[in-house]
């Protein structure tokens, strides 16, 4: 079985500035993957270039097997089209820090777009599953307000029936907290906890250091574009083999 990530030697620089530094990271089916370390290390970025929103200078990213953004011809990468680079990105589903919700949409407009964008449904269906996936992440009752009438909460918990919608093989977060009241943490963090526990592959950028102790299987340290550390959250979080994880650790916790 292929893994269902796999970022080989990524690098990518903004001029001068080197933001990911031949990186290395595999994911397998089923897995929850902690990102962690501080502002500046590459941690979005690192998201970004696996949902094809940045393209790589060096390195590919593999999800299921399948390179994205790019094919191979003759011995180069030549980048796909835009209308290529969509429909893989269907593969890939990502819960930003602030919501993006379609602000004169309803909730459930927002979440069966995709599936009716890319023609994976009926209307019809779209809604039942819409309505399904609304209802597990606990919002059923909102489908039809619109996100300014939903606290921030609830709104990131409607984008993740919005990423869960095109039934991606792998879901990425960036920081899904971040954006959050501190009493409204718990109620997304609930929602993530459930999908880690399905079986559902998640890759996701906290600094919840307890959540991530307690639903990931992977814990990666990433520190000016490297990966410094990775291991179970065990290994890395309280028994920590370098000083800069150390370092972070001790300032956080």
């Amino acid at each position: 079985m292929s893994a269902a990530l796999e970022i080989h030697n990524a690098t990518k620089s903004y001029g001068a500035h080197r933001v990911l530094d031949g990186i290395d990271l595999t994911v397998e089916p089923g897995q929850t993957t902690a990102i962690l370390g501080p502002s500046g290390s590459g941690k979005s970025t690192l998201l970004r270039v696996i949902n094809q929103l940045e393209r790589l200078d060096a390195g590919y990213v593999q999800v299921g097997g399948e390179l994205i953004g790019v094919r191979i011809r003759g011995n180069r990468f030549k980048q796909l089209s835009d209308r290529e680079a969509l429909k893989q990105r269907a593969k890939i589903g990502f819960v930003f820090q602030s919501f993006n919700l379609f602000p004169h949409l309803t909730i459930l407009d927002n979440v069966i777009e995709g599936p009716l964008a890319h023609k994976r449904a009926t209307k019809q269906e779209a809604r039942e599953q819409g309505e399904r996936l609304l209802a597990r992440v606990g919002l059923l009752d909102k489908a039809q307000s619109y996100p300014r009438q939903l606290s921030g909460g609830q709104q990131q918990r409607a984008a993740i029936a919005r990423a869960l919608a095109l039934e991606p093989e792998l879901i990425v977060f960036d920081e899904p907290t971040s954006a959050l009241d501190p009493e409204l943490v718990g109620e997304v963090l609930g929602v993530v906890r459930d999908l880690a526990k399905s079986g559902t592959t998640l890759v996701i950028v906290t600094h919840e250091i307890g959540f991530a102790r307690e639903v990931a299987d992977r814990v990666v340290f990433l520190d000016a574009g490297r990966i410094v550390e990775q291991g179970s959250a065990a290994d890395v979080l309280d028994n920590p083999r370098h000083q800069r994880t150390k370092d972070f650790l001790s300032k956080v916790l």
